[in-house]
């Protein structure tokens, strides 16, 4: 397991992120359509997931809108957002921000936070996903991760996008 904070005060995640080389595990999240998307749906594109607690706050919010200024100048590469969130709210979100390059995905039914490492196990936001990236390569190799020690903390952009 991880150790991350929130405001200074330390919480743990059920595991770690995948390792950088390793094969990404499968995941089957709910879209904002109620449809499923799954790790087989983005085959043949280099991926970026951006994982976060909760659309509904400032950092998650800014680094959704940031992906998806970014996803427009990147050949072959998808971005999913994914949180806890119901897809609703991610709806409601993109739809009033227009947020039109990025895909969501709801992990409110899905094992994701626990095979991703990422669910948090303690603290006031157990339930919810620690603030984390992982790139992928176009067959599903795990090229970059990042776990915010910090969670009111940006995820590195820049690192995350070098990769690409």
């Amino acid at each position: 397991m991880a150790t991350v904070t929130l405001q200074g005060n330390s919480f743990e995640t059920v595991g770690e992120l995948p390792k950088v080389g390793s094969k990404a595990p499968d995941f089957d999240l709910v879209k904002v359509d109620l449809s499923a998307v799954k790790l087989a749906d983005f085959e043949g594109s280099r991926v970026i997931l951006n994982i976060f607690p909760s659309v509904d706050t400032g950092t998650c919010a800014t680094s959704v809108r940031k992906f998806n200024q970014e996803a427009t100048g990147l050949d072959n590469t998808k971005v999913l957002c994914v949180s806890a969130d119901l897809p609703f709210a991610a709806a409601r979100f993109c739809g009033a921000e227009g947020i039109e390059n990025v895909t969501t995905g709801s992990s409110f039914r899905a094992s994701f936070g626990d095979d991703y490492g990422v669910a948090i196990k303690t603290g006031p936001l157990a339930g919810l996903l620690s603030r984390s990236v992982v790139v992928l390569d176009t067959d599903g190799t795990v090229l970059f991760t990042q776990q915010v020690a910090e969670t009111v903390d940006e995820p590195d952009y820049d690192a995350a996008l070098a990769v690409l």
